[in-house]
């Protein structure tokens, strides 16, 4: 069983909640409970990515509140961390936290169960964006600031097809909406079958075959060594002339410069993006000067229903571990109680 290091005994914990870029996570949980235990701030500015400024930065907390993957913790910034005695992750598994490296220093890492509507707003968020590309609503919408009226004429997404780059929680949920909206939904991925594939109402596809016939290629894939850049130069290249691209999984899926060239020069007509390699996104990062690529700032799961979930039960870890008997463990970024 894993020995925890020690809370402090002469004065109250400092914990740090990371990445609250929004500044709302004072208000979306009731931090108040950890008062006289515990100082808690909230940083509304990303973590530095040079490895000794990040360091510095957390430096002196007892305690750090991840908000899912936002902020990276590989086990060579845990080791400079030899005050850090506690870790609130939100989600049931975070792919960027060194957890064998966090149990062999004693850093107790606890993690939520709930994810309040998050499933569900980033497939909205998806949709959001494939409605907005195809009746081009940003260029419209900025027209009308500026006194004008009809300037583009869009497309429908009835009779057309959808390509599901993935097939699971979202990527059923995606089917379900399009089979709604009167869309042939197709569908590959690594493991997918034409068996499940039939199951969860789609029809499956190779995927060279998959990005020629899509109008729409949506994205639904874990980011691991098998899946990173499954979406490459010649693949981009493949996808039907007119066709739009959506990610609102993970940035590495999709060979970034690649994909900006094939925004630029075709076959893409748009692409609706969510999520990038680095994030937060780089100022002078090409996508940004893209025309026909419609940015957001991963906002897919980043609705109030999921922070509260996210927020209300970090507290109740704390609260756990200023007690002496954290709950939601995770153990090699499995989740136990």
């Amino acid at each position: 069983m894993t020995q925890f290091r020690p809370l402090p005994q002469d004065r109250p914990a400092r914990i740090a909640v990371l990445d609250d870029y929004m500044g709302v996570a004072h208000r979306l949980a009731p931090w108040a409970q950890l008062a006289g235990k515990a100082e808690v701030e909230f940083l509304t500015e990303a973590l530095p990515q040079d490895p000794d400024a990040a360091a510095a930065r957390l430096q002196g907390y007892d305690a750090i509140c991840l908000l899912r993957e936002r902020s990276a913790m590989p086990g060579e910034l845990l080791r400079r961390l030899p005050g850090l005695k506690a870790i609130a992750a939100t989600g049931r598994q975070n792919r960027t936290l060194d957890q064998a490296a966090a149990d062999d220093l004693g850093i107790a890492v606890m993690t939520t169960t709930g994810s309040g509507n998050g499933v569900y707003a980033t497939v909205e968020l998806a949709w959001g964006l494939i409605i907005a590309l195809m009746r081009h609503i940003p260029e419209e919408c900025a027209g009308m600031r500026e006194g004008a009226w009809q300037t583009r004429l869009g497309n429908a997404l009835y009779g057309r097809s959808i390509g599901l780059v993935g097939l699971g929680k979202l990527g059923t949920r995606m089917a379900l909406i399009a089979r709604a909206f009167g869309m042939e939904v197709l569908a590959w991925s690594p493991n997918l079958t034409p068996e499940r594939a039939e199951a969860a109402g789609a029809r499956y596809l190779p995927k060279a075959e998959l990005l020629r016939t899509a109008d729409v290629v949506s994205l639904h894939l874990v980011l691991g060594p098998t899946t990173r850049g499954i979406l490459g130069a010649v693949d981009l290249a493949q996808m039907k002339p007119g066709a739009i691209l959506i990610n609102t999984a993970r940035g590495p899926l999709v060979d970034t410069p690649a994909l900006v060239d094939a925004l630029r020069d075709g076959p893409l007509r748009g692409a609706g993006i969510d999520v990038y390699d680095h994030e937060p996104l780089p100022a002078d990062a090409p996508i940004r000067r893209q025309p026909n690529a419609l940015i957001t700032p991963h906002l897919g799961y980043s609705v109030q229903e999921t922070f509260e979930a996210f927020y209300g039960e970090t507290v109740e870890n704390l609260e756990s571990w200023l007690a002496g008997a954290p709950i939601r463990l995770a153990t090699q970024g499995e989740p136990r109680e």
